[in-house]
């Protein structure tokens, strides 16, 4: 996809289609009056018709209009323009993009007005433009026989109007690279289980860094991570033919002795809830359980891409959690790599047992900062919906840095509290403490869980449980932290 800014002249821009937005009661924005009176009151006279209500997220195609070099325009509607805001004009230019694609238009100028500067400059305006595009453009990676549908024609896009060319171009540049990383994270996600075993992602990881001199890999195998005393990630894995790996990709961009940031992923290919198994309906998607992992990868992806000045480390715990004859049972009490044993109670809250092994690896980096990505509790999903990430962390400054940069990408968390008194459901009469606290704020207890192995690290975590995949007729990846995490990562290079 080429991607450009327009900052003047709308109506004589050489494409196939000027994109305006129109408010309720036949309301022209600015674009769309400019557009209005190249065509001699056209689409005045339409609107004043009743031909387009322009509420929000409506589209129509016109064609042939006078007085214009674009052969076509389409009309995208952006609602009352006292409730236009920010999500209002991500949904226009999404369905806009979407009807887009519905033709076999080549390119196209957006003209879509925009909230104001403090809201979205030129740079985020060109970043969404891009992001909003390429997630249009994402086709899942199905395995259906049937002939694959024709490839979207549209292979040009410019965004304006801006005042800053240089700053909406950098956005484009960025925003067309976030959703390259989300590719990489949906399609890994949307995998059916049989193919995305551990081993599997293994070889991806390989792949990666092969394909970029930035990118280095070391895979550990199961005799490896046995080494490195990983007791409660081989827990999980015990019950399953697939044996688990772990993954250290490391991306250095920036000087030698810069601490890196470390992204820890939670890699469960398939989770049946081991013995403490889960209902059946919907089970399917526990093929989703891995999208923390998905995440780390597209976020090395991002970096060696966009070649970031910083160094990131990503930690993937890979594994699948079955009831075979092998399984971890109840009450069974395993013992970290960090020495601390966990009696489990039960065998479905197994990310955090990955993940505790996987964030005491992550000391050996000695880093600025470490964030663990993980679809972890359903409680999450209880108390957030499907809207929010949850976040969760040691470092007050840490976590309000990615509330930031969720606001900014468009790729919202919320912060729930972890404090003392959550620690207390977990206690155990046999263990240093168990692996569940019971139902009562579930998602924080976990968290309390990862922070007994984080002590003396800056650290968060994203419960991504709500956001990372869709349940139903859309079912499928979101691609989501990718934005929230590229941000992060972004503003980083920039301090």
């Amino acid at each position: 996809m080429d991607f450009g800014v327009w900052s003047k002249g709308l109506a004589t821009l050489s494409v196939d289609c000027l994109v305006v937005g129109i408010f309720e009661e036949a309301d022209l924005s600015a674009e769309a009056a400019s557009v209005d009176a190249a065509c001699g009151g056209r689409l005045k006279k339409l609107l004043e018709r009743g031909d387009f209500a322009g509420r929000a997220g409506e589209t129509l195609l016109l064609a042939d209009l006078p007085g214009l070099t674009a052969s076509r325009v389409l009309l995208a509607g952006l609602g009352a323009r006292k409730q236009f805001h920010r999500r209002t004009w991500r949904k226009a230019c999404g369905n806009a993009a979407a009807a887009l694609l519905r033709t076999r238009i080549g390119s196209c100028a957006v003209a879509i007005a925009r909230p104001p500067a403090r809201e979205l400059d030129d740079y985020y305006f060109g970043r969404a433009v891009a992001e909003i595009v390429g997630n249009a453009l994402y086709r899942v990676n199905d395995l259906k026989t049937a002939r694959k549908p024709a490839p979207a024609a549209l292979r040009k896009v410019l965004a304006g109007p801006v005042r800053t060319p240089a700053a909406a171009t950098r956005g484009l540049t960025h925003g067309a690279a976030i959703a390259a990383a989300a590719v990489v994270q949906r399609d890994l996600a949307n995998l059916p289980a049989n193919i995305c075993t551990p081993t599997y992602l293994a070889e991806q990881a390989r792949a990666l860094a092969k394909s970029h001199k930035s990118l280095t890999v070391k895979v550990l195998d199961e005799a490896a991570i046995r080494r490195e005393k990983m007791g409660c990630l081989l827990a999980v894995s015990q019950g399953s033919q697939q044996p688990p790996r772990f993954i250290v990709l490391e991306y250095r961009g920036a000087r030698e002795g810069q601490a890196p940031v470390v992204l820890v992923g939670k890699g469960v290919t398939f989770d049946t809830g081991g013995i403490s198994l889960k209902e059946p309906p919907a089970m399917d998607e526990m093929k989703f359980d891995m999208s923390g992992a998905a995440a780390v990868i597209a976020s090395l992806t991002l970096a060696a891409s966009l070649g970031l000045k910083l160094n990131v480390v990503g930690l993937v715990a890979a594994v699948e959690n079955m009831p075979g004859s092998k399984a971890v049972k109840p009450g069974d009490v395993a013992i970290s790599a960090s020495g601390q044993t966990v009696e489990i109670l039960n065998t479905d809250a197994e990310g955090r047992l990955i993940l505790c092994d996987a964030l005491h690896y992550a000391r050996r980096f000695h880093p600025a900062a470490v964030i663990d990505i993980a679809t972890l509790t359903g409680a999450c999903v209880v108390a957030l919906g499907h809207h929010h990430s949850g976040v969760l962390g040691n470092d007050d400054a840490l976590v309000r840095e990615l509330l930031e940069a969720g606001r900014r990408a468009d790729d919202r968390c919320w912060q729930l509290p972890l404090t003392e008194e959550y620690g207390e459901q977990l206690k155990s009469n046999f263990a240093d403490f168990a692996n569940v606290g019971g139902r009562d704020g579930g998602a924080i207890t976990a968290a309390w869980f990862l922070s007994k192995f984080t002590q003396g690290l800056k650290w968060a975590h994203l419960d991504i449980a709500g956001t990372a995949y869709l349940s139903g007729v859309p079912k499928g990846s979101t691609g989501r932290p990718t934005p929230l995490l590229a941000d992060f990562l972004l503003r980083r290079v920039a301090r």
